[in-house]
């Protein structure tokens, strides 16, 4: 994109931007509505990406829910306590645990599924079908790319980004 094709940030329709704060506010009415059940939007995460991916080890879960591995660890350590995942031992690596829910955790997870679809319901209420599709296959193709950029691994040539924006 050239320099005259770029959206002002005063606009207030700075992509990024308005991408950033979506997904904020989207935690923040998540949150808000879990809480009074006594649940959090972190131990949704944690069971929602167990129960797609059964089988997860820490290393994985951490990943998934973008946190540090001794961070990923404590969420299972207290997860495990309330009886909703568990730990097994790696069939082919003694060294890997793998986590799974339990029963109860899967009952919690059929519980407050429901609560996180009505919610995304709701916030795309104003969206026909055909535009929700639309936008679903545009962040498709967004966070494909930003996977890819990711796995480049490209650093920023900071001489070169001083001369671009001069």
């Amino acid at each position: 994109m050239t320099k005259p094709d770029m959206m002002p940030v005063s606009e207030g329709r700075y992509l990024a931007f308005l991408i950033l704060e979506a997904a904020r506010l989207q935690r923040t009415v998540f949150d808000r509505r879990v809480r009074k059940i006594g649940f959090t939007r972190t131990q949704w995460l944690a069971l929602r990406r167990v129960g797609d991916q059964p089988g997860v080890n820490q290393s994985e879960l951490a990943e998934l829910l973008e946190v540090e591995k001794a961070s990923a660890g404590r969420l299972i350590d207290k997860l495990e306590a309330f009886g909703w995942l568990e730990r097994r031992q790696d069939e082919t690596d003694r060294r890997v645990k793998r986590v799974f829910l339990t029963e109860l955790g899967r009952r919690i997870h059929r519980d407050v599924t429901p609560i996180a679809e009505a919610m995304v319901e709701e916030e795309l209420s104003g969206l026909s079908r055909k535009e929700r599709d639309q936008l679903t296959d545009l962040l498709l193709t967004v966070k494909q790319r930003l996977q890819d950029m990711a796995a480049e691994n490209d650093l920023i040539d900071l001489k070169e980004l001083k001369k671009e924006n001069a």
